[in-house]
């Protein structure tokens, strides 16, 4: 690794492209050692636990070094990559070979390298940071006596029993969380991380003890043998490591679940005008060019159940005990992408015209679908939309997304019997399932928000009388 004794070296450190966002994956580099870059040049995407995300070098120069492999977890502030700004180009291992080097290679004195506190490059619209950051530590580096001394007592033991520390655990506030959301008593949990810090691995490793084979005893003449621990059949089972937006979505959900309780009401409705509304749309010259669908119309009516219902745009502040009325609604949608379930929102949705919600739907569900959406267009939604009528399911008990207060799923849209002006005819139906944070949204509130809806969905021209 180059050192900082090289004045015409700049190491560029991994930013915090989100907001709190403590790692990044390295999903691609885009150049090589020896390679010159310019100012705002591209030169790797990162995957963060909200989204995907490319970064720009800040100098001009040529690549000293990469300092790590494709498909490795940095800590924001990690130098990721090293410039020569006078345009030298002394060879450097490549990542992959980095990795594979032994651990004789790896001067231990690396692992503690202070870097100088100053202005790190970060993202545009995201600030700058000064901290003193220190590198992870590489495979083969000596663990510290405490982690070492830990991991030998649980080996003697047998049981699998870490020791009671005598002090507070070293853990990063977002891991602290984790251990609270997945009930895991920190002061049980044997840390890996340098200087012996609690990671987000030892936290789920905890949650998910590997199971140890009971004290040999004699059995009872009656008792059913213990069946034989599961084993992984690597020819018929495939594992899938849970990380980046996968892992941020699970751990945000399973609080979600276990934080806000959920209440759903469920209404069935017919939308045979509103499908007829968004044929007539489809060629109204205002609508050229963009894309008109039933979520559009849906969107568009659960905007105007807010405007008459606001008390349910709000959120729960549970440090200050208090209920946040949001007088603006970024509205979600649910979107399933390739690396998991992300829900991107559009600002002050609230605001637009028809055809400006037309036009911003459409830019959301192409960017979610190439896998770049920011991390900015993931923040502060305040009211979610989920569509799992495209799977063809009917209906569901949606989850709310944390820090949001309700959430409409829409089921499919189906031609079903109903009674229509007295008589029994073919009617396209769908139902709809609202999910709601009970501490701030009572029954009353929930149901006149979900009438609000389907009202509009069976008789459209409610937008313009109630809008």
């Amino acid at each position: 690794m180059t050192t900082m004794t090289d004045t015409s070296v700049r190491e560029f450190k991994m930013p915090d492209v989100g907001e709190g966002l403590t790692e990044a994956e390295i999903l691609k580099w885009y150049v090589q050692v020896g390679d010159t870059v310019t100012d705002g040049q591209v030169v790797c995407e990162v995957e963060t636990a909200k989204a995907a995300v490319e970064l720009p070098i800040p100098y001009d120069g040529v690549v000293r070094a990469l300092h790590f492999p494709e498909g490795t977890t940095v800590d924001v502030g990690t130098s990721i990559i090293a410039i020569d700004v006078n345009g030298g180009a002394a060879p450097a291992p490549a990542p992959a070979e980095a990795a594979q080097a032994p651990a004789a290679a790896a001067p231990v004195a690396d692992t503690a390298e202070k870097k100088p506190e100053g202005r790190q490059p970060v993202l545009v619209g995201y600030g700058v940071a000064t901290s003193s950051t220190k590198r992870r530590p590489r495979k083969g580096v000596e663990v510290p006596v405490q982690q070492a001394s830990a991991a030998v007592q649980t080996e003697l033991n047998g049981h699998g029993t870490p020791p009671v520390p005598e002090s507070r655990p070293l853990a990063k506030p977002p891991v602290r969380k984790l251990a609270k959301d997945l009930g895991v008593d920190l002061t049980t949990v044997i840390p890996s991380g340098p200087d012996g810090i609690i990671t987000r691995e030892d936290v789920h490793a905890a949650a998910t003890p590997t199971e140890t084979p009971a004290p040999a005893t004699p059995a009872p003449a009656a008792a059913v043998p213990a069946a034989p621990a599961a084993s992984y059949d690597a020819a018929r089972e495939t594992r899938i490591p849970v990380k980046g937006v996968r892992k941020a979505t699970a751990a945000a959900m399973v609080g979600s679940a276990f934080t806000a309780p959920h209440v759903t009401e469920f209404v069935t409705v017919d939308v045979t005008r509103t499908l007829k509304l968004v044929e007539d749309l489809k060629q109204d010259k205002d609508f050229a060019g963009l894309r008109v669908n039933p979520l559009l119309l849906i969107a568009k009516a659960l905007l105007v159940a807010i405007k008459r219902n606001p008390d349910i745009n709000a959120s729960w502040d549970e440090t200050h005990q208090e209920i946040v009325l949001k007088h603006y609604v970024n509205l979600g949608i649910a979107a399933a992408t390739p690396r998991g379930l992300i829900v991107p929102n559009i600002k002050d949705a609230d605001a637009k015209t028809l055809p400006q919600l037309a036009e911003a739907l459409g830019e959301l569900v192409a960017t979610a679908k190439e896998g770049r959406t920011s991390p900015a267009a993931m923040q502060g939604g305040t009211v979610t939309i989920t569509n799992v009528g495209v799977f063809g399911v009917d209906t569901g008990t949606p989850i709310l997304p944390p820090g949001e207060s309700a959430i409409l799923a829409v089921g499919a849209i189906k031609l079903q019997p109903w009674v229509h002006k007295g008589k029994v005819k073919p009617r396209q139906v769908t139902t709809l399932a609202l999910s709601f944070d009970h501490r701030l949204i009572d029954g009353e509130l929930g149901s006149k928000v979900l009438a609000d809806v389907a009202a509009i969905l069976e008789q459209p021209k409610k937008l313009i009388t109630w809008a």
